[in-house]
């Protein structure tokens, strides 16, 4: 996947790495590692554990619950500079922490340079958790299948859906996303009920009270017939009969002439359940925390994300109840979070 060694010196200007931008001379897209002098990978934590971070470790924990993310994602998240950001992913990947792939797509040409676990992030996450460390063979299989899988589109608009969660709360104090799971982690909370494509609770500090909004995220990139989309409305039900949690379903859509046609057909198939849709090219603005969300049996008004109804619940078979401090996806970085907080 990688080169042995990577430079550190900066990439000259003209991303390749965009779509559509096709490879015409030799230079290299901005945000591709170099080869450099320095020494091959480590393969113990142990050996690079003065060199690391609290960011990096947030790092390895976003890559190994949301699989990818790109150099930018990461800025938005981690960083203030994409130079900075882009200096730091190529340390790491010197040092065997991280590694990364660039995709091409058909029609697209090569797309942006996507980080992905690499060895030792992928030991010190399994170690984390109390589990076996993986081999060096088990994560290279794990890299491979990220290249090799079909699905880089759709799990890239997943993600920038919660990127742009946080991006908002970096800018805004007052609020936090505190939770943000993948599917199979929402999955297995509900006892594979129901697999969306994510799932985050989302909180909001004013003068007068907190609102914090639970919810499950259905991701469309307009490829799916509409009936697919509520064909899936059926388990949600199902879920919220047996004592799971009936937080809102958000149908995140690609235009507002398909989130408009979709919602017709919603009536009928969301009886008993909280959904909501917006549509992306309507949201460029405000983003998925503004006043976008039209929830059925509404009307036409638009709700903000956290002025969606719905209670989070409590813990049970079929429900995680509410976020803990541990579970928000910047943890590691937060100074004021007691640890102590059960």
């Amino acid at each position: 996947m990688t080169n042995r060694g990577s430079p550190t010196r900066n990439i000259p200007a003209g991303d390749i790495s965009r779509p559509g931008v096709l490879r015409t001379s030799c230079t290299r897209p901005v945000d591709i590692p170099r080869k450099s002098a320095t020494p091959r990978p480590h393969d113990s934590l142990r050996e690079i554990s003065w060199r690391l971070e609290p960011r990096d470790y947030v790092l390895a924990h976003l890559l190994h619950d949301h699989r990818y993310l790109t150099t930018a994602q990461i800025t938005t998240i981690l960083f203030t500079a994409e130079r900075t950001c882009r200096n730091r992913l190529n340390t790491l990947r010197q040092m065997g922490f991280i590694d990364w792939f660039m995709p091409v797509r058909p029609g697209a040409g090569r797309l942006p340079v996507h980080w992905v676990p690499g060895l030792l992030s992928a030991r010190y996450v399994a170690l984390h958790h109390g589990e076996r460390p993986p081999t060096p063979k088990a994560v290279r299989e794990a890299q491979d299948a990220l290249v090799s899988g079909g699905h880089l589109y759709h799990t890239d608009g997943v993600n920038q859906f919660f990127v742009d969660l946080l991006a908002h709360a970096r800018v805004h104090p007052d609020t936090r996303l505190v939770r943000w799971w993948p599917t199979r982690r929402i999955a297995a909370a509900v006892d594979h009920n129901v697999r969306p494509d994510g799932h985050g609770v989302w909180r909001e500090d004013d003068r007068e009270h907190e609102r914090q909004v639970a919810f499950f995220l259905e991701y469309d990139t307009g490829s799916c017939a509409h009936s697919v989309l509520t064909g899936k409305l059926a388990a949600y039900r199902k879920l919220a009969a047996g004592g799971g949690p009936r937080w809102p379903v958000l149908f995140w859509m690609p235009s507002t002439v398909r989130e408009t046609n979709f919602h017709r057909r919603l009536n009928g198939a969301a009886r008993g359940l909280i959904v909501a849709t917006a549509a992306r090219d309507a949201a460029a603005e405000l983003g998925p925390t503004g006043a976008i969300w039209r929830v059925t049996g509404n009307g036409r008004r638009r709700l903000r994300l956290a002025e969606l109804p719905g209670q989070i619940g409590h813990a049970g078979a079929y429900h995680p109840g509410p976020p803990t401090p541990e579970q928000d996806p910047l943890y590691l970085l937060r100074d004021d979070i007691d640890p102590n907080t059960p």
